[in-house]
């Protein structure tokens, strides 16, 4: 080939590079799916306190023996299991630690039971002091609460005591703490991590523990739909009860079951139209009413009608408007609400 033959071919190639197309190149790997999260199981870990004080040295006798109440291990064990069947095995607590406290502890304004008057007051010989509150930020720095919180030794604590030892039947602390039956507990906010302490009493059964944490599951649930548009506000749907909305009740509250008159009313045997149903297909809501009444969670029994509710908790997968279509993730960790998912 002649060097003007070279030269031409030289130039041709020169163009064709112009405009030839890029050699493939292999598929990127897709991103991380943020836009519909899976419904992932939580697990709480647990430093679970009994709060049974020595009434007489002499003897060695602690309250809870003298009274003969149940042992909170014994609570703990079906309110557990309750918790791990609703929420179709997604949600779980694990007592990772436990602790004893065997002196009575002060209310917050100081006042402090002799073992003798508490004796009184829980045998109905005298009327019980009328503080409402513990003194909880002594209750936190004896167990190094909020130190320990923060390390990751645990997540929440719960406490079992006896008939007005001034526990809120749940309470929020750390920074960000927010309204959980009860005002959030000041002084805390040094803590990175929101924490609750459960108040549980081993004279109640797990029916009470579970009404206790419906209450927690109210408050979480309101928070995290605050400041969605009313149609957004899927909680509030959730709640309806005939009473407040006649003909479009839903599956109620703690206190309310969808047919429900009065505070407590679980045994009632009024037939009303529901769509509780609805909820275990959500977020595709939409389906008919059909009739029900209290044969459907217990006929009055406490236990019953709060298992009854919590499973109709939301635990699919996906988001709406950024609220993840599993509450369970909010109710178990407070941590997560407000979290970008």
């Amino acid at each position: 080939m002649s060097g003007f033959s070279k030269f031409l071919d030289s130039i041709f190639a020169f163009f064709r590079s112009l405009y030839a197309r890029p050699a493939p190149q292999p598929p990127v790997p897709p991103a991380r799916d943020d836009i519909n999260p899976p419904a992932v199981r939580v697990t709480q870990r647990v430093l679970l306190v009994a709060y049974n004080p020595l009434i007489n040295p002499g003897t060695g006798q602690k309250l809870f023996d003298i009274m003969g109440w149940r042992t909170p291990e014994s609570l703990c064990e079906g309110f557990m299991a309750d918790i791990m069947e609703t929420s179709a095995g997604l949600a779980s607590f694990q007592v990772v630690e436990q602790a004893e406290i065997n002196d009575i502890l002060p209310f917050k304004d100081g006042f402090r039971y002799e073992p003798a008057a508490l004796m009184d007051v829980l045998q109905r010989r005298a009327a019980p002091y009328r503080a409402e509150q513990v003194d909880y930020a002594e209750l936190l720095a004896r167990l190094d609460a909020l130190r320990r919180v923060s390390a990751g030794d645990f997540d929440e604590v719960w406490v079992f005591g006896y008939p007005h030892a001034g526990f809120y039947e749940s309470i929020m602390g750390g920074a960000g703490a927010f309204f959980c039956n009860s005002n959030p507990l000041t002084g805390t906010e040094t803590c990175p991590r929101r924490l609750i302490v459960m108040g549980f009493s081993v004279e109640r059964g797990v029916g009470e523990m579970l009404e206790s944490f419906g209450h927690r599951c109210e408050s979480i649930v309101r928070q995290v739909y605050a400041g969605q548009p009313a149609e957004a506000n899927y909680f509030a749907r959730f709640t309806r009860y005939d009473k407040v909305a006649p003909g479009m009740a839903e599956v109620g509250n703690v206190h309310f079951a969808p047919n429900s008159e009065k505070d407590y009313d679980w045994g009632n045997p009024r037939f009303v139209p529901s769509r509780c149903d609805d909820w275990f297909n959500f977020p595709n809501l939409g389906s008919s009413a059909r009739q029900v009444n209290c044969d459907e969670w217990g006929k009055g029994e406490i236990r019953q009608h709060h298992i009854w509710w919590l499973r109709h908790f939301p635990h699919a997968a996906g988001q709406i408007n950024g609220v993840a279509n599993n509450w369970w993730r909010y109710l178990m960790d407070p941590n997560q609400v407000g979290k970008r998912l």
